[in-house]
């Protein structure tokens, strides 16, 4: 009990991340939201992130692309020119403003994608060139289609790696405190680590080392770039996002936290288990306490979290921090809900990915109003 007399919540207790003191355990997740036209930053944003900042609080912005290939879906922002890298800024400094940390999600889609997205009109790039069947999106409502992907060529691996390690120069550069790699749901790194998509015959298919030999360059390159006190990592060993499963996601998750130890990366920001597809909350009977078990730095948990699962989580030491979606999109005061338990707001699918600056984004009501 604390001197008020109420009870100690754990999720609203402090916690230090590295050189980060953070003064609750709530993280806004990564959201795409599709509302960066041209792949640029909006001014609309600042007052999206703003609205969920707290002082203290960790906040990972949504999904930005590392190059001019690494796009899959409309209006999603980029890293890779000065015009983003500006466009970035009064975003980052508002969050600061109110005593955020924020972390920029660096990604590249890979085979999730179509044509139209790609310079040029190429083909998608992959570990593979086996194509995706139509996909529903977390909305459970838009079903998307992709064209054909090209493998990448064994000596084409080290640009793509330079692409990762320039977005988290850049992402330094608009002042984010750091990066987190999107290592996750089906994207590219996930389509190398995983053996249902990975056909490769080199260096970077087959043996589970091998496999994992491309993301773990992508770690190595933007540590050396930026410090291992910014860079986290997002994955999702047990999920199925995309067609993008493994016949021993235990075994990979396990190599993936010990290999990331070497490096002394500042947080593992993983998928529960139980999100097997996108939307899709499933009860099943595997856990993540041995990567996080085995992890060094902070580990963080996400995936179908409610108040009670996310203070379960941290009381229980599965996680040190619990990292929210919808709840926090529908709800930009989430942390003082949690603390009131206080009803929260419902979230409305239809209006995640439609490109309206305000409408679905930053139109959900504070608990004061």
């Amino acid at each position: 009990m604390g001197t008020t007399g109420k009870a100690v919540i754990p999720l609203l207790t402090p916690y230090k991340m590295g050189n980060f003191q953070l003064s609750h355990r709530i993280v806004l997740a990564p959201l795409t939201r599709q509302r960066s036209y041209g792949n640029v930053p909006q001014p609309h944003a600042i007052l999206y992130y703003s609205q969920r900042t707290t002082n203290g609080g960790l906040l990972i912005a949504e999904a930005t692309g590392v190059s001019d290939s690494a796009q899959g879906y409309p209006f999603t922002p980029g890293i890779w020119t000065d015009e983003q890298v500006e466009a970035w800024k009064p975003i980052v400094d508002a969050v600061h403003a109110k005593g955020g940390i924020f972390f920029c999600q660096i990604w590249h889609v890979g085979r999730v994608s179509r044509e139209e997205f790609q310079p040029d009109g190429q083909a998608p790039i992959s570990s593979t060139d086996k194509p995706l069947t139509p996909q529903l999106r977390a909305n459970s409502l838009d079903t998307v289609h992709f064209s054909p992907p090209r493998r990448l060529d064994t000596d084409e691996v080290a640009s793509v790696v330079n692409d990762f390690r320039l977005a988290a120069r850049n992402a330094i550069r608009a002042g984010f405190d750091g990066v987190e790699i999107h290592g996750a749901h089906g994207y590219l790194l996930e389509q190398f680590m995983k053996d249902s998509v990975n056909d490769r015959t080199d260096r970077y298919g087959g043996s589970l080392e091998n496999r994992c030999r491309f993301p773990l360059e992508v770690v190595e390159a933007i540590v050396d770039e930026i410090g291992a006190d910014k860079v986290g990592i997002r994955l999702s060993p047990y999920a199925n996002y995309s067609e993008a499963g493994d016949s021993n996601p235990k075994a990979l998750g396990l190599y993936m936290v010990e290999s990331l130890n070497k490096y002394g990366i500042l947080y593992c920001h993983m998928v529960e288990p139980r999100m097997i597809k996108v939307g899709e909350k499933k009860e099943c009977p595997h856990s993540l306490f041995p990567m996080r078990k085995a992890f060094n730095g902070t580990f963080i948990a996400a995936g179908g979290f409610d108040r009670e699962d996310g203070i379960k989580a941290v009381e229980e030491g599965h996680a040190d921090l619990v990292a929210y979606g919808r709840f926090f999109l529908a709800n930009p005061d989430l942390p003082r809900r949690f603390e009131l338990d206080a009803p929260l707001n419902n979230y409305d699918r239809s209006t995640f990915y439609i490109a309206d600056p305000v409408v679905g984004y930053t139109d959900y009501p504070f608990l004061e109003n």
